[in-house]
């Protein structure tokens, strides 16, 4: 039974390893979430645990005792113990390097609220804001999104080929994220890239994770994570 701790209240980074968790069927405990009205303070309690490994933020992972930090490192291990990834040493880097892409993209997305600095407020930086989210949309959105639909062009229905990997699950958050942050960007951008948008749509059906989406254990995307939706950010 692993144990996940991440923030409490949205899906964030940490939602990227729980897909990967519950499309494996993997038993788990979501900590912090466990914990209710106390899920913060459990978890900066457990982050300030005396470890020899400590993780510098959420999520992280705790499995057989060793303390896995990064969305894409606890990916990376669960992709090998459970299959949710390639055999091959090349194929399980090549599914690390397209989660590591989309982690690229996930800072810059955040990044579009918050381009000066993590600790002021949206309404202190609106102005940089904009612009940063000017060259998101107009750039970055397209750039990004292209390279991953070039992929499933040369490779069919699945980033690693074959069945479906923890990077497509991945991606299917990602571009939740984007659609919720940037919808009118989005509905444009997506006549260009197809094929992601049919990975997206594929795994949004995959029976594994019929009952997690249905269910209340998905959180909702909110004003208080990575992808905000602030409508003057947001342009065709």
């Amino acid at each position: 039974m692993y144990e996940l701790w991440y923030w409490p209240s949205l899906p964030g980074r940490g939602e990227f390893p729980r897909l990967a968790l519950e499309a494996g069927g993997i038993p788990y405990r979501d900590m912090a979430r466990e914990a209710g009205e106390e899920g913060f303070a459990a978890l900066e309690a457990d982050m300030d645990r005396t470890r020899g490994d400590p993780p510098f933020a959420p999520p992280y992972l705790i499995a057989d005792g060793i303390v896995i930090g990064q969305a894409a490192n606890i990916l990376l291990f669960l992709g090998e113990r459970h299959g949710l990834a390639p055999s091959n040493p090349a194929g399980r880097l090549w599914v690390h390097q397209c989660q590591l892409t989309i982690a690229d993209m996930v800072t810059e997305a955040h990044d579009t609220h918050h381009p000066v600095s993590m600790g002021d407020y949206y309404e202190d930086q609106k102005t940089e804001a904009k612009r940063r989210a000017a060259d998101f949309r107009d750039a970055r959105i397209p750039k990004f999104l292209g390279w991953f639909d070039r992929i499933l062009a040369q490779r069919g229905d699945w980033l690693a080929g074959g069945g479906w990997s923890y990077a497509d699950l991945s991606l299917f958050h990602l571009i939740a994220g984007l659609r919720h942050a940037f919808p009118r960007r989005m509905a444009t951008v997506a006549r260009d890239v197809p094929r992601v948008i049919a990975l997206h749509d594929r795994v949004a059906a995959l029976p594994a994770l019929a009952d997690y989406l249905a269910s209340e254990r998905r959180l909702r995307f909110n004003q208080e994570g990575i992808f905000r939706h602030y409508p003057e950010l947001d342009g065709e």
